[in-house]
């Protein structure tokens, strides 16, 4: 058996490649819509993908499911559990749909389904048996996002981020009994799960990527919780707010996803320039000299995560930074399903800028002890639940494109977070907002913290 596991760091996700060498087929697990690299290491081994699976319908990144068939012609197998409004829909004519009980067959290579619900309704696991290598008992286990290194799936993301009212208690519950149901699997089960730390898709994800059952029992909260009400609350309690885009992937995994394009962006003129903006350069470059309302998120590992707050489906967006850059923010944005991005204004070329104020902590203090300014906290709801400034107002930074701002946009705005990154994405959000002097506060609430 040949099994190769996929990390991909902006979005916390793992997919997973397991081959039979004996007959050269191959099943690619929970694949993200960039292929090439599964492909790759499939022809390295002398497999070929022919089988594609899916633990359930995601909500955090575009899937690659249907892209495994329309470009290598596998057969796809995905879950027909949890009722009418959790099935897969437009899918190839020969898909499988998958019950407690079903197994896929790859080579000498068996995947039997468990139904793990509770993250969403369809959700299901594979215990993966290799008999080509001699063996009578399972392996290891896919979990997606039921079970995960030190925590188990969140299941509010549906009421949440896709607004269906009544499914985290529903989820809680499920969960719940999925936990108390794997008690039953060996110890010995390998644990290959969906994400790792960094996934929005829980609050506590461990950043080791693979665990054992046994392990899990011991250490992961979820098993030591014997009462359903205590679990329900603890699971529920303190999750990260998911970003707005989260309710778009569900959409379109369910319902259907074009197929992925050439993500190669091409240089524009500033006349071109859509009217959402996003900034690439890093945030002191940007403070320093930017074009007036576009956002700043620096081409880093987090930014999908943090531009899937901003874009709209409907409409194109464009980039100012590198080429290299747009390229790199336009593939990020492919696996969230954005596939608008319509060029790159070379930074070189911007003109008609302005710059943003930063103020020093201590310069800060300074002013507050001396009179009440307008100040704007821009971290989660928990987050500001566990301390804040007093006087101060709280938007999220993802909502202040379309949340109510209650300052006077003429007035001296001074904005923070935890630490200063996603304060200087607020910048050009409230820039565009037309607030005219905003300042931000450099090191965040975790430098002020105490101190006032």
């Amino acid at each position: 058996m040949y099994f190769k596991s996929f990390f991909d760091k902006p979005l916390a996700q793992m997919a997973y490649l397991v081959g039979c060498q004996q007959t050269g087929e191959a099943i690619i697990i929970d694949p993200l819509r960039e292929l090439d690299e599964y492909i790759k290491a499939a022809e390295d081994e002398g497999l070929r993908i022919t089988h594609a699976a899916e633990t359930h319908i995601h909500a955090d990144f575009a899937s690659g499911l249907r892209d495994v068939h329309r470009k290598l012609g596998a057969k796809l197998y995905v879950s027909d559990l949890g009722g009418d409004d959790w099935k897969y829909q437009n899918m190839p004519d020969d898909t499988v749909y998958l019950t407690e009980g079903d197994t896929i067959e790859v080579g000498n290579v068996t995947l039997d389904v468990i139904f793990t619900p509770g993250h969403t309704p369809e959700s299901i696991s594979f215990l993966l048996t290799d008999k080509g290598g001699g063996s009578s008992v399972p392996m290891g286990i896919f979990t997606g996002d039921f079970l995960f290194v030190g925590d188990v799936g969140r299941p509010d993301l549906l009421e949440e981020a896709a607004k269906m009212e009544g499914t985290t208690d529903s989820g809680a519950k499920d969960m719940f009994k999925s936990v108390q149901k794997s008690k039953d699997l060996p110890d010995y089960l390998q644990i290959w799960p969906g994400h790792g730390a960094g996934s929005a898709c829980g609050k506590s994800l461990g950043a080791v990527p693979v665990s054992t059952l046994g392990y899990e029992k011991k250490n992961n909260w979820a098993y030591q919780i014997e009462d359903e009400q205590a679990f329900k609350k603890e699971l529920t309690t303190d999750q990260p707010e998911p970003p707005t885009y989260f309710s778009h992937m569900k959409k379109i995994n369910k319902e259907n996803i074009p197929l992925a394009k050439d993500t190669r962006v091409y240089p524009i003129a500033s006349s071109q320039l859509t009217d959402l903006v996003i900034d690439l350069r890093p945030k002191e470059v940007f403070q320093s000299a930017h074009v007036k309302g576009t956002i700043n998120i620096p081409m880093t590992d987090t930014f999908s995560s943090y531009v899937g707050w901003f874009v709209n489906y409907e409409e194109d967006l464009t980039f100012i930074g590198s080429k290299e850059d747009a390229d790199e923010a336009a593939k990020q944005l492919q696996q969230i399903g954005y596939d608008r991005v319509k060029g790159y204004l070379p930074a070189e070329e911007i003109e008609d800028t302005v710059s943003s104020l930063t103020i020093e902590t201590d310069e800060f203090i300074e002013i507050y002890k001396k009179k009440s300014p307008d100040i704007l906290d821009v971290r989660s709801k928990s987050e500001w639940d566990e301390g804040h400034l007093d006087n101060t107002e709280q938007v999220l930074f993802g909502k202040l494109l379309e949340e109510d701002i209650p300052f006077d946009a003429e007035e001296p705005l001074f904005v923070h977070c935890e630490t200063g990154v996603r304060s200087g994405i607020a910048l050009g959000a409230l820039e565009k907002r037309g607030f005219k002097h905003v300042i931000n506060i450099k090191d965040g609430y975790e430098a002020l913290r105490g101190r006032i």
